[in-house]
């Protein structure tokens, strides 16, 4: 990572109204992909606006929300010199332990405490979602989607079971998950909408204000009511086992670097870039304008 990257901001943090922050993903020459300066710099941002907010905007710049996990690996996840943020550690030890340790802590880790925030998180969402895009929204508690979304898990390609949080079968249904994840095919905003992953579609141009407005509307009621009600239904999940899930899975996910290394001396199967580039091209340019 050269320092001109390491220098230019991964997120914006906004005040679109009282009572209301906006955090941007701000890397649109890279799609939005993932790093670890990105991930850490979502983090901060989260804990300012517990801090001064009442209801947080996920959203993003450029045409797409998010391609997902900056697939190099040896600069976009380097952590010399991070604080973890999670209670984990052990980023350099030999052998799989340092990998995990890492995955751990980006991926599973930030994931399961940004799922806890105790301010409501709506996820403005738009474009194309990929990969490990899903497990910024999913954290979330309520997703708004423009009319051009879609989003996608292609990490069977690469010879995984599923990314580093696995709660594809809470979102979607058992059965249209392991279509996912199986197929790498994507789903659009409607049919999101329809399996209950989404809870609004609108058209682009509409996008930001109604998820501000939505905001807004949430924004007005009394904080300690909304967490105690974010609380209830999160713990209900995890009475289905969704918490369990997810972090058995991650191990799971790890005997597939694993193998990959021992096959192919890399994390990934190689073939499977090519798999998802391909898809990538059948699904077209997305549209340029952010509806504000």
């Amino acid at each position: 990572m050269t320092d001109e990257s390491a220098e230019r901001p991964r997120i914006r943090y906004e005040q679109p109204a009282e009572g209301v922050a906006r955090v941007v993903l701000a890397r649109p020459d890279k799609r939005n992909a993932q790093d670890r300066l990105m991930l850490h710099a979502l983090d901060d941002a989260y804990q300012r606006a517990v801090r001064e907010a009442r209801v947080i905007i996920l959203a993003a710049d450029g045409p797409d929300f998010s391609s997902g996990h900056d697939l190099d690996v040896s600069a976009a996840y380097a952590m010399d010199g991070s604080t973890p943020r999670t209670p984990t550690g052990g980023f350099t030890d030999p052998g799989a332990e340092g990998w995990y340790a890492t995955e751990q802590e980006l991926f599973l880790g930030l994931c399961l405490r940004w799922r806890e925030l105790s301010r409501p998180v709506l996820a403005q969402v738009h474009g194309r979602v990929i990969g490990g895009a899903l497990e910024l929204i999913w954290p979330c508690d309520l997703i708004i989607a423009a009319d051009d979304t879609t989003f996608l898990d292609p990490t069977s390609a690469f010879g995984s079971a599923a990314a580093e949080y696995f709660v594809h079968p809470w979102e979607l249904g058992h059965r249209r998950a392991k279509e996912m994840l199986f197929t790498g095919e994507p789903i659009d905003a409607e049919d999101a909408r329809s399996l209950g992953m989404v809870n609004r579609v609108v058209p682009r141009a509409q996008l930001a204000e109604t998820t501000l407005d939505l905001a807004r509307r949430i924004a007005a009621r009394p904080t300690f009511g909304i967490r105690l009600a974010k609380r209830a239904v999160n713990r209900a999940l995890d009475l289905q086992g969704m918490r369990a899930a997810a972090e058995s899975t991650f191990d799971t996910h790890h005997l597939a670097h694993a193998h990959n290394r021992q096959r192919f001396g890399e994390l990934m199967d190689p073939a499977g870039l090519e798999i998802i580039r391909a898809e990538g091209r059948a699904l077209g340019e997305p549209r340029t304008d952010n509806g504000g």
